[in-house]
């Protein structure tokens, strides 16, 4: 099941922790630390640095406004500054977030997106975090780290899949259900019953609201619900049995259709130099 059911806390505050400071000289700052499945990491906040939000392992989930990103750890999720959002897990997380300061002009990403994380990024993140926690002398090497790490931010490629809930009522009623229950197996009859919307004009509202016609939409989100369940562990037989697909193979095909990788290839990275993608929810409301 896609995480619908953790909820964010609708309260704000204002970060005051390494998102906040303002320091041209202290570039990149960092924060990492375990967390249990179902834990906020943090309400609706929002801090003037840039974030990249990324899990060493397990899986995020973040929201801004109204788009949620489910994010593997071979994926990382990046939050321009001053961009009000929460941050949910899926599983046991062991995270590493870094922030950028809004001095820094070679980062150019003005929105919200979800990135492929190459080996070099990882490994980057991984030394930033654990050098930060020392208590020796680390200032230059922090500093030369930082660039690095600002290099290597600027060129992490675009994985910039989504699936948008509309705003109708009618629409939003059945995009809602599936969202929570994306094994629903309910037929668009069924569904357009539900919504209170006739057949016709639901199939319209899918094409205007979302830009898809209701199969397309179904399709992509049983796909993003199978990368959540590779996350888990399952198997390709049983996330095929799960989601209704005709045979395995027939979900194979699809999958790799979809991101260009096999589903047991999706999570390393891919094999043969393929490049994997991933995606972003617009759950309005």
């Amino acid at each position: 099941m896609m995480p619908n059911d953790i909820a964010f806390p609708t309260i704000f505050f204002e970060d005051e922790g390494p998102g906040s400071i303002l320091d041209p000289a202290r570039p990149v700052t960092a924060r990492s630390r375990r967390w249990k499945a179902g834990e906020v990491g943090r309400a609706l906040h929002s801090h003037p640095r840039g974030q990249l939000l990324w899990a060493e392992e397990g899986i995020l989930r973040v929201r801004s406004g109204d788009t949620h990103w489910l994010a593997p750890s071979s994926h990382c999720v990046w939050i321009p500054g001053d961009v009000v959002h929460a941050v949910a897990m899926e599983t046991d997380v062991s995270a590493c977030f870094i922030y950028i300061d809004p001095s820094v002009t070679r980062v150019d990403k003005g929105e919200c997106e979800v990135l492929h994380m190459t080996a070099l990024m990882r490994q980057l993140i991984l030394r930033f975090c654990a050098l930060a926690l020392e208590t020796a002398a680390k200032g230059e090497r922090l500093s030369r780290l930082s660039q690095v790490i600002i290099d290597e931010l600027a060129t992490l490629p675009s994985a910039p899949l989504s699936l948008p809930a509309g705003s109708d009522p009618r629409l939003k009623r059945v995009t809602d259900r599936l969202l929570e229950s994306p094994h629903d197996h309910a037929g668009l009859e069924e569904l357009a019953r539900s919504s209170g919307a006739g057949v016709r004009t639901l199939e319209r509202l899918f094409r205007r609201e979302t830009g898809f016609s209701f199969s397309e939409w179904r399709s992509r989100l049983r796909l993003m619900e199978a990368v959540n369940q590779l996350s888990h562990g399952k198997s390709s037989t049983e996330i095929a049995g799960r989601l209704g697909y005709m045979s395995v193979s027939a979900f194979v095909a699809a999958f790799r259709r979809h991101f260009g990788v096999p589903p047991q290839s999706y999570l390393n990275g891919g094999q043969g130099g393929d490049r994997d993608t991933t995606h972003a929810i617009h759950n309005q409301g």
